[in-house]
């Protein structure tokens, strides 16, 4: 992707960049207390570092420091970071219709370089794969601008935060505006009752097990809601058939 200069010419990688723009301060300011925090936990400089660029998935830091200062068991890590990054395959399986037609090595960089607000951005800018090498150019480029902008705005601003990690306090809470980002990719996804059942039912369980230790509240709320989403959806009556074209119902 890096090596395709075209994309960086076509309008819609300005557009895409214009439109991350806005959200950088708060993808910043998340970014700067995570750094802070990684170091503070108790992590060497180089460790947050190489965890900032290899992880690169905010959440997901923020859910294992914690548990790595704790001295957590490497499983509860790992199943508490993949419980937090499961969304992920659902944007993945999403994008496939996208960049199928890509080379291994493009579609490679677009799983790394793939975040929340960069995904709703395009899909509500794309709502379905390309039908033609011109339009292809013009999603990648699009991927692109977002990427770029979402990308350097975490690293830069965690790679700030490990740097100035004894002079910024956590009792800033410049990390709350990282959380108000969320807050504002989740509404812009509850589309339908069922995923708002999701969120509710997320959300208030993470809550009222908040007393786990070890972040478990976190891998909890996401399966119970998950639990509770399957069993309303074999609830739910079938969706009617679509009628074939030229024909009434």
């Amino acid at each position: 992707m890096f090596f395709v200069p075209r994309m960086y010419r076509h309008p819609a990688y300005a557009e895409a960049v214009r439109g991350m723009a806005q959200q950088s301060l708060g993808i910043g300011a998340w970014g700067l207390m995570t750094g802070v925090a990684m170091v503070q936990s108790g992590m060497t400089p180089l460790e947050a570092l190489a965890m900032t660029l290899i992880v690169f998935a905010g959440s997901s830091q923020l859910a294992a420091i914690p548990l790595i200062a704790a001295g957590a068991p490497a499983w509860v890590i790992l199943a508490t970071s993949f419980c937090v990054n499961l969304r992920f395959v659902v944007f993945s399986l999403h994008l496939r219709a996208y960049l199928v037609p890509l080379p291994l090595w493009r579609r490679l960089i677009h799983g790394y370089l793939t975040a929340d607000l960069s995904y709703v951005q395009f899909v509500q800018r794309f709502a379905h794969p390309a039908a033609n090498p011109a339009e292809q150019l013009q999603q990648e480029a699009f991927l692109a601008g977002s990427y770029g902008v979402n990308w350097l705005s975490w690293v830069g601003a965690s790679v700030l935060g490990i740097a100035l990690a004894q002079v910024v306090p956590l009792s800033w809470g410049l990390g709350f505006a990282g959380i108000l980002c969320l807050v504002g990719v989740l509404c812009t996804l509850i589309t339908s009752p069922l995923r708002a059942a999701a969120g509710a039912v997320a959300g208030g369980v993470a809550v009222l097990a908040f007393a786990l230790p070890l972040r478990l509240n976190i891998v909890t709320a996401i399966i119970v809601a998950v639990l509770v989403c399957l069993l309303l959806e074999k609830a739910m009556p079938p969706r009617p058939a679509a009628s074939p074209a030229g024909t009434k119902p």
